[in-house]
């Protein structure tokens, strides 16, 4: 059989069409899928390729083609207007997003695509169906299972599933991130022995035990909660925890910058909330956090909190093991994949305060369990989860896809 990969590596197109790997995290639309873009490409690029990160523009002072790091591009593809759109609108820009692929790439064509997310995933298809090329397809999340959990509160567009669906016969591999996801494909009558689970990853050198911890505002234990503040995340939850942990303190991360959190709506229902439950003196919300802060903020927590409603992977969980920090999750999506109970934390049911409050107490009120969770769980993340794995495992579903197609890779005999 021929050599399938190059001694020079693939040119692999990745294609996030609203996850910049630029943007600041803990926003409504900015959070696991940017930081997956931006390490899956660093990590494919440390094992030869290069790679190239397809996403939209969204200011006017965006520069055309911005170099990440050797070896990974970052192109800015005008589709649409150049500013800030919610992800739940682009739908509209997508056929001009997979015009300028299909144009980019009739001049340099990739060796193959992998989208990202199911808008990305239709630009794509548009742009490998006049080209001929091979792509494989990663959701982030589904359709079926926001509808499921969001109901009437689901601002998206109501042809998402069907063209979720699309894409999924249409891709040559989907590349799942837990079992949960490929359950959920099945349920939608895709071919799930073309799909494949490959984790999302976590950088195990900036999210380790060691290094500098964020400072307490007291000597009370310490619970945190790390993401995008929208409501399925659960804070609440957290919220209505801390009313039955008396003696314990909440951050948390995430949402708008510190300067803007007054006027988020988001945070004024938590605060409301908050004051009802009569926790308000216990509870700091910290904005979002660039992110070389967050790992000091994780590791220097009691427990990590993480009980969304749905989660279809969950990297937060990652980052709190690898810096040995115990986790109390709800069990649900990726995070049934990634939390080991009793080895790494505690799975729990969602939506369900009183689990989550004894779950946490079991560990404020034993140092040497919470000690002993930390440690599984950094064996953990360094065992299965680094990008070095995870780039490994992506690459040989590309092997796969371009065996079945040997002449379109580059000095492929």
């Amino acid at each position: 059989m021929p050599e399938l990969i190059p001694r020079d590596g693939l040119a692999i197109a990745l294609v996030s069409e609203h996850a910049s790997p630029l943007a600041a995290l803990g926003g409504a639309d900015a959070g696991g899928q940017n930081v997956h873009v931006a390490q899956l490409a660093a990590a494919l690029a440390e094992r030869g390729h290069r790679v190239t990160v397809y996403t939209r523009r969204d200011r006017p002072d965006l520069a055309p083609a911005v170099p990440l790091r050797p070896g990974v591009m970052l192109r800015h593809v005008p589709a649409g207007p150049p500013r800030a759109v919610p992800k739940d609108e682009l739908l509209p820009y997508m056929p001009d997003f997979g015009r300028c692929l299909a144009r980019w790439w009739r001049d340099e064509p990739p060796d193959l695509a992998h989208s990202h997310f199911w808008m990305s995933g239709l630009a794509t298809l548009q742009a490998v169906r006049e080209l001929d090329l091979p792509f494989t397809h990663t959701y982030h999340a589904l359709g079926t299972v926001k509808r499921r959990h969001q109901r009437n509160a689901d601002t998206s567009p109501p042809s998402r599933i069907g063209c979720e669906t699309e894409v999924g016969e249409a891709c040559d591999r989907i590349i799942a991130t837990c079992r949960d996801e490929v359950a959920e494909l099945a349920a939608m009558g895709l071919p799930v022995e073309r799909a494949a689970v490959v984790p999302c990853g976590v950088d195990t050198d900036r999210f380790t035990p060691e290094g500098p911890t964020a400072p307490r505002r007291s000597r009370r234990p310490l619970l945190v909660q790390v993401g995008r503040l929208v409501p399925r995340k659960g804070a609440e939850i957290s919220l209505a925890a801390l009313a039955l942990l008396p003696e314990a303190e909440l951050v948390i991360a995430g949402g708008p910058p510190p300067g803007r959190l007054d006027d988020d709506p988001e945070v004024g229902r938590l605060r409301a909330l908050a004051r009802r439950l009569r926790v308000a003196d216990r509870v700091r919300f910290t904005g979002g956090l660039p992110r070389e802060q967050v790992p000091a903020l994780l590791r220097g927590a009691d427990v990590a909190l993480c009980p969304a409603d749905y989660e279809p992977f969950g990297i937060v969980p990652l980052e709190a093991m690898g810096c040995g920090t115990p986790v109390v999750a709800s069990a649900v999506g990726g995070q049934r994949d990634t939390v080991v109970d009793p080895g790494t934390g505690r799975l729990v049911p969602p939506r369900d305060p009183i689990a989550l409050a004894e779950a946490v107490g079991e560990l404020l009120g034993d140092p040497g369990l919470r000690a002993a969770c930390g440690s599984a769980g950094r064996r953990r993340v360094l065992a299965r989860y680094g990008w070095d794995r995870v780039a490994a495992a992506t690459e040989d579903i590309y092997r796969e896809v371009l065996a079945r197609r040997p002449a379109q890779v580059r000095g492929a005999a």
